[in-house]
């Protein structure tokens, strides 16, 4: 495992800079996906009932 830990030429600072910043902006575009989603229904009216003709 020291060996594994030990300088690797670069790629391994690499992965353990891109991939926290990478979970976290996953996490944030989620987070806004589900917040407009949320939004979007809220401006809907709750009622999916057609409405019934005088015929």
């Amino acid at each position: 495992m020291p060996h594994f830990l030990a300088h690797q030429g670069g790629w391994d600072e690499l992965m353990w800079f891109s991939v926290p910043v990478l979970l976290v902006l996953t996490w944030v575009r989620w987070a806004e996906r589900r917040a407009k989603l949320r939004e979007s229904e809220a401006e809907e009216p709750t009622t999916n009932m057609p409405e019934e003709s005088d015929a």
